[in-house]
C-alpha cells in the first residue's frame, strides 16, 4: 500500500513543496508512469509530477495502481489557494462536489454528486501544521485553516489537500513550501518518527467530525478540530447545502418537502467518511447559526431519518 502526493509543475504552490519535500534524504527515481509525469519514491511514499492543473488529473490513484501493480491507499494533492481576500494562509480541505448535479457545469474538475473519502490525516495534520508554522514563523502572518469540501480531481481512495494562498506573492514563498514539505514529512514518520494521523478503529479516540454549514472556513468546526483527538471529515459549507426556501417555491405550499440537491450532498460526504473511517462514531456538527430556522428543522429532520447522530461541541472531547 502507497501513499501517492501529487504536484504539478505549471503552479508554484505545488512544485515548490514537492522539491522541498525530494530534497530531503531517501528518495530515489521512481518506476514509469506516463510519458509526461515522473515519478519519486521514498519508503512507501510516491511523488507524482505533473504539468496539467491540479485539479484535471482524474482517477490517479487507480490509473497508478493500473501502471505499476502498487496499491494506492491514500492520496495527498499539493496546490495553491486563492481567496478574495488575498490573506496568506495555510490550508488543509477534503474535495468533492456531492451537491452538483448531473450535466450542471464542473467549473473545479470532479463529478457531479461525488465527494471522495477524506483522508483520516485532516484534522492530524491540521495540528501538526499549525506547530510547525509556529515554529517557523509563519503566524500570525499566515492563517492556518481548514476549507470547506470543493473541487476535484476524481479519485477513490482516501484525499486531501494542502495549500499555500493566496496571491502569486505567497505562492512563491520558499519558507511556506518548507514548512509543507516539513508537515508531509513528519506527518508520514519519513524521518524516522511515529506517522501522525493514521486511522485506528480499535483507537478509544474515535469520533469524526462531519462538518455542516457555515462558511467556507468552517471557524465553528475549527473551533472543535483544533482540539486534540478529533478527526475531521467531510465539511460542507452553506453553498455545498442548496435548499430551496418553501415560501418562495411554486410547489403545493403544502408540501413539506424542500428542494434543493441538500440531501444528496449530505448523504454522499456521510457514505464518504464512512469508507474512510471504518468503525468510527460519526457525528454532524452543524454552525446552527448560518442556518434559518426552517432550514435546521429540515436538516436535524433528515439527520435523523439516516440514523446519523448529532454532536455538540462537549461530545468531541
Amino acid at each position: 500500500m502507497v501513499i501517492l502526493i501529487v504536484a504539478t509543475t505549471i503552479d508554484p504552490a505545488s512544485i515548490n513543496p514537492a522539491n522541498a519535500l525530494l530534497a530531503m534524504p531517501g528518495w530515489k527515481p521512481g518506476p514509469f508512469f506516463q510519458d509526461d509525469m515522473k515519478s519519486f519514491v521514498n519508503q512507501e511514499v510516491r511523488v507524482l509530477q505533473h504539468n496539467k492543473s491540479i485539479i484535471e488529473e482524474d482517477d490517479l490513484d487507480k490509473r497508478w495502481q493500473e501502471a505499476t501493480g502498487e496499491v494506492v491507499g491514500e492520496v495527498i494533492f499539493l496546490s495553491k489557494h486563492t481567496a478574495v481576500s488575498n490573506r496568506p494562509a495555510l490550508t488543509v480541505h477534503p474535495i468533492g462536489v456531492p451537491h452538483l448535479r448531473e450535466g450542471e457545469p464542473l467549473p473545479q474538475g470532479g463529478r457531479p454528486g461525488w465527494a471522495a473519502p477524506p483522508n483520516p490525516r485532516i484534522g492530524p495534520w491540521l495540528r501538526l501544521l499549525k506547530k510547525i508554522a509556529l515554529s517557523h514563523n509563519l503566524v500570525p502572518e499566515f492563517e492556518i485553516t481548514l476549507e470547506g469540501t470543493h473541487h476535484g480531481p476524481v479519485t477513490s481512495k482516501p484525499t486531501m489537500f494542502l495549500e499555500i494562498g493566496s496571491t502569486e506573492e505567497y505562492w512563491k514563498r520558499q519558507d511556506a513550501a518548507q514548512v509543507i514539505a516539513l508537515l508531509i514529512w513528519d506527518g508520514l514518520g519519513l524521518g524516522g518518527g511515529d506517522a501522525v494521523g493514521n486511522w485506528n478503529r480499535e483507537s478509544d479516540k474515535n469520533k469524526v467530525l462531519l462538518g455542516i454549514g457555515g462558511g467556507h472556513y468552517a471557524p465553528r468546526h475549527m473551533d472543535i478540530v483544533l482540539k486534540d483527538d478529533v478527526w475531521v471529515a467531510h465539511l460542507l459549507s452553506g453553498y455545498s447545502l442548496p435548499m430551496e426556501d418553501p415560501s418562495q417555491s411554486k410547489v403545493d405550499s403544502e408540501s413539506k418537502e424542500i428542494g434543493g440537491t441538500w440531501k444528496e450532498a449530505i448523504k454522499a460526504a456521510y457514505e464518504a467518511t464512512r469508507s474512510a473511517f471504518p468503525g468510527g462514531e460519526i457525528l454532524a456538527h452543524l454552525d446552527h447559526k448560518s442556518f434559518k430556522g426552517w432550514q435546521k428543522n429540515a436538516i436535524t429532520g433528515f439527520l435523523s431519518e439516516q440514523n446519523i447522530k448529532v454532536g455538540k461541541p462537549n461530545d468531541f472531547i
